[in-house]
């Protein structure tokens, strides 16, 4: 099987050779002596030949070595070339970024602001995935993603950009129809919507301040993947649902759905903004993470207000 050619040892070699002492190439690379020397004994040893005359004083190129140094120095001049050409890229907010939301989160606050963005940096192009269900960023190729309430797995890295509460909710005509549950175990009888998507299943977990805590798994006419679904139910005064606050605070504020059970809490997450690794992050997710942070931080959506 044939192996790798020894870059490395070709580029001590290079240089070596360019600066005739070892000393000076290793100063130039920012290595040790001894390493470069290691690397040009490895070199020599794979070839089967040697590439310098050595003396106390005088450092010269053997006849084989020669014939390979200015070979050697292409190599190197040539991955310089291409290293830096990849750091200019790499450090200039350009190209394609591959960006996973939730869809109803993605419609209503994501969408809204990317021509802000892209305008601030027209090098950039955005491919915008939208669904409720959860993606797998490294398997499926995503530079960056938004989820909410969910903690991403601990090989990604999260930045919490503002919190995100969750609501029980149920309109005026409900309520005056089938009466406003006050207790989390009066739910039973209640038609409530469901969320496909919800970690750990569809059950609410909710808990009030002396810590305790109630398990409902909601039952009704109604379990969608999306809760942007189960909207136009609860309107209609067919169904209670949970809600994230970025949907629920615009029908609290105008009356059309209330809050119910507010001395219960569900758990509250947050929004974050994920990536695969915060190691050697490209400059284009850089500013997107930037700016979203700017945008998403103080949302318009908190409530009360």
């Amino acid at each position: 099987m044939m192996k790798l050619p020894d870059f490395e040892g070709l580029a001590m070699f290079a240089k070596v050779a360019e600066e005739r002492s070892f000393a000076r190439a290793a100063k130039t690379l920012g290595i040790s002596v001894a390493t470069v020397s290691r690397g040009v004994a490895r070199l020599e040893e794979r070839l089967g030949a040697r590439l310098f005359n050595r003396t106390s004083r005088q450092l010269s190129l053997t006849e084989f070595g020669l014939r390979l140094a200015d070979r050697a120095s292409r190599i190197y001049t040539d991955a310089e070339e291409i290293e830096n050409a990849a750091l200019e890229l790499s450090s200039r907010p350009r190209g394609l970024i591959r960006l996973a939301a939730p869809m109803t989160f993605g419609v209503h606050w994501i969408a809204p602001i990317l021509p802000e963005f892209l305008e601030l940096y027209p090098d950039i192009s955005i491919d915008l995935h939208m669904s409720d269900a959860s993606v797998d960023l490294v398997g499926e190729g995503f530079d960056a993603a938004l989820r909410i309430a969910v903690l991403p797995d601990s090989s990604l890295i999260a930045r919490r950009l503002a919190p995100v509460a969750p609501f029980i909710l149920a309109s005026p005509a409900y309520l005056e129809k089938y009466g406003c549950p006050q207790h989390p175990r009066e739910l039973a009888a209640h038609h409530c919507l469901g969320y496909a998507y919800r970690p750990r299943q569809d059950i609410w977990r909710l808990t009030n301040k002396a810590g305790e805590e109630e398990f409902v798994t909601p039952t009704g006419p109604l379990r969608a993947t999306n809760s942007e679904a189960l909207v136009p139910m609860a309107l209609r005064g067919l169904g209670i649902c949970e809600l994230p606050e970025f949907m629920a605070s615009e029908y609290l504020a105008d009356g059309r759905l209330k809050a119910i059970l507010t001395d219960w809490s569900l758990p509250s997450g947050a929004l974050y903004f994920v990536t695969p690794s915060a190691r050697a992050r490209p400059a284009k997710v850089e500013v997107l993470a930037e700016f979203m942070a700017a945008r998403l931080s103080n949302p318009p959506w908190r409530w009360p207000r």
